[in-house]
């Protein structure tokens, strides 16, 4: 309905325009989860976005593609029997590289909402906030996933036309593609949990890479020194407390990985088991954590 206001000696008059309430199919929360869980996913890839956006992730994409249809090339012009690099060590080889994606995706993933305080106005539709969560969980383990199984998969068809042996290169290529699974799901909840309690994307940024690189750096270091001083058995142990080694520790002993931990210690099974609670308490934590982070976000 419309009101006319009367002018001076004339009568209101009242118009109908036509409005009518929404009596039509109303998708509901797992449409608007598919939509959240999409949306993230292109924009980690800066797709619908800028010009701007694009840039550093499509540069990131392409430096982990290249140095793997380098040694691809170079495989197929010495006549090698075997890919230079296996498929279970390209990720941990490209570390820096994988997490410098997540320490650029994940903050803008999720602060942006919180620190607009646009989150309330998600859980105003049919949406809860498991499935914020899990819609922005799924997307950046998603993103990861592909810029690491990509490399993966130039490997592997490049091998195939190199006719090195299927049954070999597809067993290792689905060990590589398990070891990158994992790795995507622990570094997504790493990073969003960090993202999440530091809503200014700057700091976000600077607290991944302190975590996931550093981290690394640190424990690597330290393993070096076990080993030198003849303690190897901690070696494994003390990987613990890094993301990368974690991966390392578990695709080492149950992917057939070379471990790349200084002196060339490899887990035994019963720290291996260990490596994987770890992890999975780590990825399962991290969904924990960002559950309780947006409750109280929600309210």
């Amino acid at each position: 309905m419309a009101v006319e206001q009367p002018l001076t000696g004339e009568t209101t008059r009242i118009h109908d325009i036509g409005y009518r309430g929404y009596d039509g199919p109303r998708l509901g929360r797992a449409y608007a989860r598919r939509s959240l869980y999409s949306q993230s996913l292109r924009g980690a890839y800066g797709l619908g976005r800028s010009v701007k956006s694009k840039v550093l992730p499509m540069l990131l994409f392409a430096v982990m593609c290249v140095p793997a249809a380098i040694m691809v090339a170079v495989a197929v012009a010495t006549k090698a029997h075997e890919l230079p690099v296996g498929y279970t060590r390209y990720a941990i080889m490209m570390q820096a590289v994988i997490s410098l994606y997540v320490a650029s995706q994940a903050p803008q993933a999720v602060s942006r909402d919180l620190r607009f305080k646009t989150v309330p106005l998600y859980f105003s539709r049919p949406i809860e906030t498991a499935d914020y969560v899990r819609a922005k969980f799924a997307a950046l383990a998603s993103a990861i996933f592909v810029l690491t199984a990509a490399p993966l998969l130039v490997m592997y068809v490049g091998a195939l036309l190199s006719k090195l042996g299927f049954a070999h290169q597809t067993k290792e290529f689905a060990e590589g593609l398990v070891s990158v699974a994992l790795l995507s799901l622990l570094f997504a909840g790493i990073g969003l949990v960090i993202a999440a309690v530091t809503p200014r994307r700057g700091f976000g940024i600077a607290a991944v890479i302190a975590v996931l690189v550093i981290s690394y750096g640190a424990v690597s270091t330290l393993q070096a020194i076990a080993s030198t001083q003849g303690h190897d058995g901690a070696v494994p142990w003390i990987g613990l407390f890094s993301p990368v080694t974690l991966i390392d520790g578990v695709q080492s002993a149950f992917l057939g990985a070379t471990t790349r931990a200084p002196g060339g210690v490899a887990p035994s099974t019963g720290e291996g088991v260990v490596d994987v609670l770890v992890t999975l308490a780590l990825i399962a934590g991290s969904y924990g954590l960002l559950l309780r982070r947006y409750k109280k976000v929600g309210l």
